[in-house]
C-alpha cells in the first residue's frame, strides 16, 4: 500500500500544484488585459485632446493666411482657392505615403501591445 500512497500523493501534489498555476496564470492575464486597455484608452484620449488642438491651430492659421493673402493679393476668392489647393496638395502627399503611415502605426502598436 506504500506505493500507492506515494502515488496519491504525489498526483494531488501535481493537481494542487497545476491549479495554482492556472490560477496565476488566468491572473496574469488578468493584469495584461487591464494594462493594454488602459494604456489604449490614455492613448485614444492623449489623441482626441491634441487632435482637436491641432486642429483648432490650423483652423486658425488658414483663416489667418486666407485673410493676408486676401490682402497681398487684392482678392479674397483668390486666397481662399490658394490655401484650398494647399490643403488638397497636403492630403495628396498623405495619401501617397498612407502605407509607410499605416506601417507606421502597426508597429508603434504592436511594440506596446506585444510587451
Amino acid at each position: 500500500m506504500g506505493v500507492f500512497e506515494s502515488l496519491n500523493d504525489t498526483s494531488n501534489k501535481a493537481v494542487d500544484i497545476s491549479e495554482q498555476f492556472y490560477r496565476k496564470t488566468q491572473e496574469y492575464y488578468k493584469l495584461k488585459v487591464f494594462h493594454q486597455l488602459a494604456s489604449t484608452t490614455g492613448m485614444f484620449c492623449k489623441m482626441a485632446i491634441l487632435g482637436s488642438l491641432a486642429f483648432l491651430g490650423i483652423l486658425f492659421l488658414t483663416v489667418g493666411a486666407t485673410i493676408y493673402l486676401g490682402e497681398v493679393l487684392g482678392s479674397m476668392i483668390y486666397s481662399c482657392l490658394i490655401m484650398g489647393l494647399f490643403f488638397f496638395v497636403i492630403v495628396m502627399v498623405l495619401f501617397t505615403f498612407r502605407n509607410r503611415i499605416d506601417n507606421l502605426i502597426v508597429r508603434k502598436l504592436s511594440r506596446k501591445f506585444f510587451n
